[in-house]
């Protein structure tokens, strides 16, 4: 009888934006995530099949059963078109699902053509609806506030409710998306930023005081968060609020 993996998601990167990205200060090739069995990676960005390749133990990428986009930028997607190939060998083994929005095709669609055709099944995602692949299920939230298309997801691993809050600009409301046994929250900058589509580490903190899930990581770190070290400021505030908060690194493991 074929083992079954221990539940887990796996962060193959925490780097936010276009500068940690591009320096690769963090890593920024998404998150793996097992659910009984069924395996799923999450926002593929530059470097995600070298950092499957690294991991300890090794990520198989053509054992994959699906990929999912919460939005078409490239510090997400870049690696969508490898991984679909990866995920179907190559294009010979039609299998898998790809979920993503309607903006990642289409004109100057980030999905290339020819890689279209390689999964069993493409979904488009929106807002506040119920997808499933395997044995994993996901809800989206709402459209986030973001220049593209943007959506958060909701899923359980094993009776561990996730909420993973994909790129956004803080808006009122947002908080009721993070109520979950543990929600992944974006902070590329340490103060608010205005006129800019991504949360600050101050608003992250807003929305942990209204939602308090069970815990919080933080991830997609931006160069300001990195020089204010994400980790302390974790720490810092953890025992201020009184709160499980933590910074999540390259690499790390949560098993549920």
């Amino acid at each position: 009888m074929a083992r079954i993996e221990k539940d887990y998601l796996k962060f193959l990167g925490t780097a936010g934006a276009r500068f940690v990205m591009i320096k690769q200060l963090r890593a920024s090739g998404g998150i793996w995530v097992s659910c009984a069995g069924t395996r799923i990676l999450i926002d593929p960005g530059p470097g995600s099949i070298v950092r499957c390749s690294q991991a300890h133990p090794h990520l198989d990428p053509s054992l994959l059963d699906g990929i999912i986009l919460t939005h078409r930028h490239l510090d997400h997607a870049n690696d969508i078109n490898v991984m679909i190939e990866a995920m179907t060998e190559g294009g010979f083994k039609k299998k898998g699902t790809v979920f993503a929005p309607s903006d990642a095709f289409g004109d100057d669609q980030i999905i290339l053509k020819h890689a279209v055709k390689f999964p069993e099944k493409i979904e488009i995602i929106s807002g506040e609806k119920t997808f499933s692949v395997g044995e994993f299920t996901f809800r989206t939230s709402m459209r986030l506030v973001h220049p593209v298309e943007t959506y958060g997801l909701r899923f359980k691993l094993g009776g561990t409710e996730i909420a993973l809050l994909a790129d956004t600009r803080y808006f009122e409301g947002v908080e009721n998306f993070c109520r979950a046994d543990i929600a992944i929250i974006p902070v590329v900058f340490n103060q608010p930023r205005p006129g800019i589509d991504h949360l600050s580490f101050v608003e992250a903190l807003e929305i942990i005081k209204r939602a308090k899930p069970g815990k919080t990581i933080l991830t997609h770190f931006g160069m300001m968060m990195l020089k204010e070290d994400p980790a302390f400021l974790a720490k810092k505030a953890s025992k201020e609020l009184g709160l499980s908060i933590y910074a999540a690194t390259d690499g790390l493991a949560v098993k549920c």
